[in-house]
């Protein structure tokens, strides 16, 4: 660190303290708290206190820094007592009203009365907690104020156990049948999202493993199968058990003073009385009579090679909680031995050709007091399952006789340091992440907090010699092992779908026994989910009135500025961007191809994985990692696309690179990144098995990444022949893109990947010159720009001065208005997309709060009535699209009916100011959310908004009036609603039929790609 830099760390780090505002010592008292330590963190510029509530025991950890990005949270210990997931339904019913604020769900209600940046509840293994963050002080305190009252003083009311938790009711009552002729079925928002859960081979995975590592935790989130026994009355109780502030955590980061939160905690805890609080840690297995094998079954993936799709993990028990010097030494040894492509567990695993991807559980990480550290695979032979860990045992000997590397463990450290300096927007929830799980699990808080510290213990031992070697001898060169296979079955959906069968006619029949007969049964269920649905009425504006609420005049009129210049070095535009950086400077650079071929695009992904995987001539991807580790914060490179502001119709481009370094270590950045993008080598020994490797290593994992996400698959191929952007981001990261690398994967089993590699090195022909395409932007300190320019200049200086592309003519292929993909999962992913207007439109403003507007409606019909985990409306200014999606969502059905009909909604209801006015409040606190430093300038640089466009969009956006929005409803979703695009992904059912306009498309790795977008079936 420079001087300078040193005296400015020393000025903010004086202020931090001063802010406090008291000189509290430990064992002194202020507002019902009793100080028992604090302690400074220079190298972070903060205060750490930690306080007791002396009447009821509750914790407190407050971190006191100049940052107004203000967090809290308040935490519970909630060890779930069985697999009925109570820790994560109460979750969610706190949320759902409370004696202060007795309306119906006041945690949505609030998203448009406040500037909060972040608010969310999170249910872990054996705590739950309910964090949020916002710029604003009297934001602040309103959202303190809801949430104490709703963990501590819920309502708790039976109807919102039916709703979030579990029920049995009609299959649609709102889809416009006979409520009486349809079917029963299982509903609830928890329920129907552990169903998608379950539908990912990876969490499914990852769960048996917790179950076999822990024999004595449960699954907190809650097993379908299990969560129909969880009675109202088992809610209630397992909250009066763990929601009381003796067995709460709470957390505080920012700069308010500490004083102002402990007087608002102290009023809202100060009526209960202190008792004995859950002290219960869940221990792992005892292996010390190792190893341990286990076997479970799992679903198949229908985009992988039915012959490689075992998944197996050798897991040892390792490091306490309260060393957390060798907690440091263990995570940086779980780096060393699977970080990179360079490292001893990828080339002796995955190079070896036994698995394509590290398998979910693979890592070092805690579990109440002990680390747990596992190696395993996805994708294997049931033949190599046995191999893994063999290979896994003669990988650890072969480190350990070699020794530790000291450049790569340099490297490591190297890359924490550099994550210290790094500044970020939401430091106040990864330093909750630092220490409240420690705290929960008998640990010291402070801890994790001071990095340098540990680092200089750390380097300490190191310097002894063998340090990490007798780290790695004594927990893992031994058989005190477990070892966890999953084997799949076909039939595994299908017997999932036959117990719910049986369980949903055995809980029917216990209704039966107590009214009397199947049919009062029926007509009992279908009364409890009718008066439900009167219940999930949208609340009455009278009643809102006791939640608090920020106003639209709290919205500043004038965006908040940031100074960016512009120059010209060559031929390339250059954006500077200054600031306060800590001694880092962040590099990003775009380099358009206008008119790229298809069959190019397609490959740009991978082309971008190729750059750190296949090395040079000269120095291998080991090498090259360690360098970039060891003298970088990483480099980057990726497929970049970006519609015009001003025609949705037509858009750009190209590949993004990216990265970041010491100042002094800028030029060595750039030679990386021009080595690796014009030296890759793809002419070596091996590429074609790598390339092999890397499309199988995607595969491996794209039907999890469908599974966990596939709304945003939903929603990419609807937006698909909308647009040329759309197109784009469809092919390099849609299901087309899945669907092409699978294609890929076919072409080299039966031909190889010649073809293949002859396409890469075309486009590494082309990936960067030095041209009027070429575009840069730096974000570094004013005092490191004479050698930011002089670094830059030289690199350019050694890049092609232009390059050539293969030109071809964009076309949108055909694509049907409704799509269907056959995928094997229990509940849906669904999206409609329609086009409107360019970003300098004078709807797009009004477009964009009628997403918001639209929120509370499509969540009241989709998630609340419908049971969908998620369901929302959105608007991409950039890309011209209006469009709804919905998440785990058990009833597409009825989610394509609410859209279609949204448009009457809004249209025959009055829209009041105060909804329109809400609705800026929710657009504004996006809009002006804080920024990480490397953020700042990047919209103007990577979609060519400035500061002027944003600021007159500001201005449009407060002007807008009841008018504009009506305007816009019945332009868009009234008059262009035929021109709607619909994906939906799941199961298929009787409704999705050809004959009534549905294109249906099973995927697997026999489909050519370019069925999704031509074929019709």
């Amino acid at each position: 660190m420079s001087r300078h830099a040193l005296r400015h760390a020393r000025r903010s780090f004086a202020t931090a303290t001063q802010n406090v505002g008291h000189d509290l010592k430990p064992g002194q008292q202020l507002h019902g708290f009793t100080l028992q330590r604090y302690k400074d963190v220079p190298e972070l510029q903060l205060t750490a206190y930690q306080l007791q509530h002396d009447k009821t025991g509750a914790g407190y950890l407050h971190l006191h820094r100049d940052d107004r990005n203000n967090w809290f949270s308040i935490g519970f210990k909630t060890n779930p007592p069985d697999e009925t997931g109570v820790p994560h339904i109460l979750e969610h019913t706190t949320l759902c009203g409370s004696k202060k604020y007795p309306v119906r769900d006041p945690f949505f209600l609030m998203m448009p009365r406040t500037f909060a940046n972040f608010m969310n509840a999170m249910t872990s293994l054996d705590n739950t907690l309910y964090p949020f963050a916002t710029t604003n002080r009297k934001d602040f305190n309103n959202l303190m104020s809801v949430y104490l009252d709703a963990t501590l003083d819920p309502l708790l009311r039976e109807t919102d156990f039916r709703q979030e938790g579990w029920r049995i009711g009609p299959n649609n009552p709102l889809g416009g049948s006979e409520v009486s002729d349809q079917d029963l079925v299982f509903k609830g928002v928890v329920y129907n999202e552990m169903k998608g859960q379950m539908s990912d081979a990876g969490y499914l995975y990852y769960i048996h493993f917790l179950k076999h590592i822990f024999p004595d935790g449960k699954n907190s989130g809650g097993d379908p199968q299990k969560m129909t026994d969880l009675t109202y009355t088992d809610l209630k109780n397992f909250h009066a058990q763990n929601y009381h502030p003796t067995n709460a955590k709470i957390f505080s980061y920012g700069d308010i003073p500490l004083a102002e939160h402990l007087l608002e905690v102290d009023k809202k805890l100060s009526p209960f009385n202190r008792r004995e609080a859950d002290k219960t840690i869940k221990a792992p297995i005892d292996l010390s009579n190792g190893p341990l094998f286990y076997a479970v079954k799992g679903p198949v993936d229908p985009l992988i090679d039915r012959q490689m799709q075992f998944r197996t993990s050798t897991s040892w028990v390792m490091g306490e909680i309260s060393n957390a010097l060798e907690c440091v030494a263990l995570g940086i040894m779980s780096a060393y031995l699977l970080n990179g492509y360079g490292s001893p567990f990828y080339q002796g695993l995955i190079d070896a050709g036994l698995g394509p991807d590290f398998s979910v559980n693979t890592g070092f990480d805690f579990f109440g007091r002990k680390g747990i550290f596992s190696v395993g695979l996805n994708g294997v032979k049931e033949a190599d399952v046995p191999r893994v860990k063999d290979a896994t045992k003669d990988i650890l000997y072969d480190v350990y006789q070699k020794g530790f590397d000291k450049t790569k463990i340099e490297g490591l450290l190297h890359q924490k340091e550099l994550g210290q300096k790094h500044k970020t927007a939401d430091f106040g929830m990864s330093a909750m992440n630092l220490s409240v799980p420690r705290w929960f699990n008998g640990g010291d808080p402070f801890d994790m907090l001071s990095w340098n510290e540990l680092a200089a213990d750390f380097r300490s031992k190191l310097a002894n010699g063998n340090y990490m070697e007798t780290l790695l001898e004594k927990h893992l060169l031994n058989n005190r092992t477990l070892t966890l296979t999953m084997e799949p079955i076909d039939n595994y959906s299908t017997n999932l779908l036959m117990e719910e069968a049986g369980r949903l006619s055995n809980k029917i029949a216990e209704v039966s026994v107590a009214t009397g007969s199947e049919s009062a049964a029926k007509a009992s269920l279908i009364k409890q989910e009718m008066d439900l649905l009167e219940v999930q009425k949208e609340e009455p504006p009278h009643k809102l009135a006791c939640l608090p609420t920020l106003n639209v005049t709290d919205i500043p009129r004038q965006m908040e500025r940031k100074s960016i210049r512009d120059s010209l070095e060559d031929q390339v535009k250059v954006q500077w961007r200054e600031a306060s950086t800590n001694g880092l400077t962040y590099f990003r650079a775009i380099n358009t191809l206008d008119g790229l071929p298809t069959e190019l695009r397609y490959l740009l992904p991978l082309f971008t994985e190729t750059l750190l995987r296949l090395g040079t001539k000269d120095r291998s991807i080991e090498e090259l990692e360690d360098t970039i580790k060891l003298r970088t914060g990483g480099i980057s490179a990726s497929y970049y696309s970006n519609t015009s502001l001003f025609e949705t119709q037509k858009a750009t481009e190209g590949l993004l690179f990216s990265g970041f370094a010491l100042d002094e270590n800028v030029p060595m950045m750039y030679e990386l990144l021009r080595t690796l993008l014009q030296e890759t080598d793809f002419d070596g020994p091996d590429v074609e098995s790598r390339i092999t490797a890397l499309l199988q290593n995607t595969m491996s994992s794209s039907l999890d990444n469908v599974a966990a996400s596939g709304q945003l698959f939903a929603r990419s191929y609807a937006e698909a022949s909308l647009s040329p952007g759309g197109l784009f981001a469809e092919q390099t990261t849609g299901l087309t893109q899945i669907q092409q690398v699978s294609s890929y994967i076919s072409q080299s089993l039966q031909v190889g990947v010649g073809e293949i590699i002859s396409k890469l090195k075309t486009i590494q022909s082309f990936a960067l010159s030095r041209s009027p395409n070429l575009r840069v932007a730096l974000t570094c300190s004013p005092e490191s720009v004479p050698g930011n320019e002089q670094a830059l200049r030289k690199f350019l200086s050694a890049i092609p001065s232009s390059t050539t592309i293969p030109l071809s003519t964009p076309s949108l292929p055909a694509f049907s208005s409704k799509t269907f993909f056959t995928l094997p999962y229990q509940v849906y992913y669904s999206a409609v997309a329609i086009p409107t207007v360019p970003y300098i439109n004078s709807s797009s403003p009004h477009l964009q709060l009628l997403s918001e507007i639209l929120e509370p409606k499509i969540h009241n019909e989709v998630r609340e009535k419908g049971g969908a985990y998620d369901g929302s409306p959105y608007f991409s200014s950039l890309s011209g699209v209006l469009g709804f999606h919905s998440y785990r969502d058990p009833n597409p059905q009825n989610t394509i009916k609410v859209v279609n009909d949204v448009g009457n909604w809004i249209t025959d209801e009055a829209l009041s100011n105060a909804k329109l006015n809400a609705a800026k409040i929710s657009l504004f606190k996006k809009l002006d959310a804080p920024e990480n430093i490397n953020e700042e300038g990047m919209v103007r640089f990577l979609s060519g908004v400035n500061e002027e466009m944003e600021q007159d969009r500001r201005e449009r956006l407060l002007a807008s009036d009841i008018n504009d929005i009506k305007a816009a409803v019945q332009q868009f979703l009234v008059q262009d609603m035929g021109k709607a695009r619909i994906a939906i992904l799941g199961e298929k059912q009787d409704w999705v039929k050809a004959s009534e306009g549905w294109d249906i498309k099973n995927i697997d790795v026999a489909d050519p790609a370019t069925e999704l977008a031509t074929s019709s079936r």
